[in-house]
């Protein structure tokens, strides 16, 4: 196919483009009316953070969606950003960005090709089916040279896809391995047959979690759909000041964006609340993709013991085996989730530097950091809570 014919074009908003072409490569899975993969490249989702003011003007996070056509037809986008810092990313390249200042360069503003805020693996290069090698590469090929146009310091996409991650890496763009917790369905009829696949003192250990838990003396429900009313939103509103001001400083989302979610994503979000006495006391928010369910946040106004636990992670792994999921991601970092049966999974995340020499650092450092983090995958993974099969078993 001709490259010339491509034509790539940098939006400033959503609202220059339809929720219709948008997601014709956003989420071409949920055409016949299914679940996308993930929803957080949706146009429902970047336009809520858009529409809510937790992207834009003021945030270090400005819209610049990146589109590819041929011949008036869009075959390609990805949601990307202008940042003036690199918080809400969960791929720490501060380190990098003191040691590009010290040595007298600017690294601020970059590029970056991500969800904000949203550490959960995901297509980043969006493109439409039939048009998936030349999308993708239009796209890579787009950004780096808008990057180098503009003489910022460097690009980064973040949480791609390990398919995304080798073609990207192919194509000159430098890998970056990173690690999270996730959760597999063993084909699990349910909770009690997850807890028969780990050792003794692991099942016993989470039953004696959960019935501290629930003996907080209320009630947890998991809610989704027209279950969600704003009057929850009011309540995990005040959880996630909360946490957002202890971990962050400065929530990352605004209060709006939970209006505009509940108004346009209900069907994508299972919120767990703990209520007693008609107070909601706790709340865990996740969302719902085609095969993973996705922790995103939790906060509290009361502690109580294990009741975290409960809410982010049993509660996350009952409601995946009770809607046949085939995993969960609980969000950035954590090994006490290893424990609780979520086990080490490689991320990955792709890079572009300008400059030569910094380039070459950051790549042996890169070759350096996955090493060890193979290494620490193999070691964790060994001291997990599931039993070890005897030779009989194994057969």
């Amino acid at each position: 196919m001709d490259q010339a014919q491509i034509e790539v074009q940098v939006l400033g908003s959503l609202s220059q483009i339809s929720a219709e072409d948008w997601d014709s490569c956003a989420c071409p899975e949920a055409a016949d009316g299914g679940r996308p993969l993930d929803p957080f490249t949706t146009y429902r989702f970047l336009s809520a953070l858009e529409n809510s003011g937790s992207v834009g003007r003021g945030t270090g996070w400005q819209p610049q969606y990146l589109t590819a056509y041929l011949d008036g037809m869009l075959i390609g986008a990805a949601p990307m950003y202008a940042k003036s810092h690199s918080q809400g990313e969960y791929i720490f390249d501060h380190n990098w960005a003191h040691a590009y200042e010290n040595a007298g360069g600017q690294y601020y503003p970059k590029l970056q090709i991500a969800v904000p805020f949203t550490p959960a693996t995901g297509r980043r290069f969006l493109v439409r089916p039939g048009y998936e090698a030349v999308g993708m590469s239009a796209l890579v090929q787009g950004a780096v040279q808008l990057a180098a146009d503009n003489r910022v310091s460097s690009l980064h996409a973040t949480f791609c896809t390990e398919d995304e991650a080798i073609t990207g890496e192919q194509m000159g763009l430098m890998l970056r391995t990173s690690q999270q917790f996730h959760w597999l369905n063993d084909t699990y009829a349910d909770f009690d047959g997850f807890l028969d696949a780990l050792s003794s003192r692991k099942r016993k250990n989470i039953r004696k979690e959960r019935a501290q838990a629930c003996g907080f003396g209320g009630e947890i429900r998991t809610l989704t759909g027209d279950e969600l009313r704003p009057e929850h939103w009011d309540a995990f509103w005040r959880f996630y000041q909360d946490t957002g001001s202890r971990k962050w400083g400065v929530p990352y989302l605004t209060r709006q964006f939970f209006d505009i979610a509940q108004e346009t994503m209900a069907g994508d979000m299972a919120l767990v609340l703990a209520e007693r006495d008609g107070y909601t006391i706790a709340g865990a928010l996740n969302f719902i993709g085609r095969e993973t369910l996705f922790g995103r946040y939790w906060g509290c106004v009361e502690h109580h013991p294990c009741l975290h636990f409960e809410l982010c992670y049993y509660r996350a792994i009952d409601f995946a085996i009770a809607h046949g999921l085939a995993r969960v991601e609980a969000g950035a970092q954590g090994e006490h989730k290893l424990a609780r049966g979520y086990l080490p999974t490689r991320t990955h995340s792709l890079h572009w530097v300008g400059d030569p020499g910094f380039a070459d650092a950051i790549r042996k450092y890169l070759d350096a950091e996955a090493a060890a983090v193979g290494e620490e995958i193999e070691i964790l993974t060994e001291y997990g809570p599931f039993r070890k099969l005897n030779p009989e078993e194994q057969q």
